[in-house]
Parts: structure tokens; C-alpha cells; sequence
């Protein structure tokens, strides 16, 4: 699906209020509410909005510290692969996980309470997980930055949307 310059403007709007009413969206994206809609519910059904969230301060809800975690594994096969990433999906710590090229397999970002909560999480959970061969681990000291993805710098239509029209031809 291609978007156009209102689609990328309503992204941008529920990028930073994702509880903004539809007639303030419709307002600042400069579009009558009917068609704002129409895009909205379009977007959603084409998975290109994928649900709404609210951020959580996670210091004030108890979990102090986030740990950046690099994992090597022994073996490559693609059932290694698939169980060690199902396996961190089970683990509720586990904020963000992802398969990386370079010296390490998988970047892991974790949310603990606190370095003891973390050392228990390594043993019990962590370290059970058969075939890691190495796992560096890095405290975060402080957030720099957290931002929306950069729509004001997207192409105005997808990648997804060249790709459906690369295979028409």
C-alpha cells in the first residue's frame, strides 16, 4: 500500500498522542474526519498501524535497571534459531530481542529491578537456554534518546507498497 502525505501526517499525530480524538487528528493533518477514519481503519487492517500503546516510566514502576544484552550461540540451524527466540519470547524481562549481523547473534534488552534481580535472571532463566557460547551484558547508565519513527524523512510510499507494485509488472 502506498502512502501519501496524509497518511505519513495521521502517522505522525498518533506517533506522538496515540489517544488523540479523531477531530484533533483530523485538524492538524488538515482532512475532514470521514476520510481520516477511512485512512486510520486502512492503515490498521494493512498492518501498517499495529496497536496503540501508552509508555510506562519504568523506574517508577520498580524496574531500575535496563541491560543490554549480546548473545552468541554454538550452532546456526534455523531450529536453534527459531526455539532460542521463542524461548526469549517466554521470558517476561525480555523488552526487545533481535537477531544481528556481526560478532554476536542476538542484541537482547532487558528491564530488572535491580542488579541482584538480574543475576538471578542470568541463572534461572538466561543461562538454561541450550546452545549459548557467550553473553556480554551492558548496564544502561542513561537513556540519550527515545523517539517515533522519523516520518517527516519517509519516502511517501511504502517499501511494502513498491514491492506489490514491482510484482504487477
Amino acid at each position: 500500500m502506498a502512502l501519501d502525505k496524509f497518511d505519513l501526517a495521521i502517522l505522525s499525530v498518533l506517533q506522538q498522542d496515540s489517544r488523540a480524538s479523531l477531530q484533533e487528528i483530523s485538524e492538524k493533518v488538515a482532512l475532514s474526519p470521514t476520510p481520516c477514519w477511512n485512512r486510520i481503519k486502512r492503515m490498521e487492517s494493512d498492518g501498517i498501524i499495529q496497536g496503540y500503546s501508552v509508555r510506562i516510566n519504568q523506574i517508577e514502576v520498580g524496574f531500575a535497571e535496563t541491560v543490554l544484552v549480546q548473545v552468541t550461540l554454538d550452532n546456526h540451524s534455523d531450529q536453534i534459531l527459531f526455539e532460542f527466540g521463542r524461548t526469549l519470547a517466554e521470558i517476561p524481562e525480555v523488552i526487545e530481542a533481535f537477531l544481528i549481523s556481526g560478532d554476536y547473534d542476538y542484541l537482547i534488552r532487558i528491564a530488572v529491578r535491580d542488579t541482584r534481580d538480574y543475576e538471578r535472571l542470568l541463572r534461572e532463566k538466561l543461562y538454561k537456554i541450550p546452545g549459548i557460547r557467550h553473553t556480554k551484558s551492558s548496564f544502561v547508565l542513561r537513556y540519550l534518546k527515545e523517539s517515533a519513527l522519523p516520518l517527516g524523512i519517509a519516502p511517501v510510499s511504502s517499501a511494502r507498497g513498491k514491492k506489490e507494485s514491482a510484482a504487477k509488472e
